[in-house]
């Protein structure tokens, strides 16, 4: 499991739509709703290449957003 500093976390937006991501700690990665985009986070540096992003299925998709709202996770920034 990763962390990254608060302080780069409060402005990391997703590369392609420049919105607020959230941060699954649990699965080291990064993920934006929106475009159903998942970016993985490597030894705590997070890899915000739309190249190498993940697009996920709507089940996948379904799956993070029940654990963002049972975890309480917040976006990177309020949009």
């Amino acid at each position: 499991m990763s962390t990254i500093d608060a302080r780069l976390l409060a402005i990391l937006a997703c590369p392609q739509d420049k919105g607020p991501l959230y941060f699954i700690a649990d699965e080291d990665a990064l993920y934006n709703p929106r475009l159903q985009r998942r970016y993985d986070v490597r030894d705590g540096i997070p890899v915000m290449l739309v190249d190498e992003a993940t697009t996920v299925s709507d089940e996948e998709h379904a799956r993070i957003m029940a654990k963002v709202s049972s975890q309480g996770i917040t976006p990177t920034f309020d949009a």
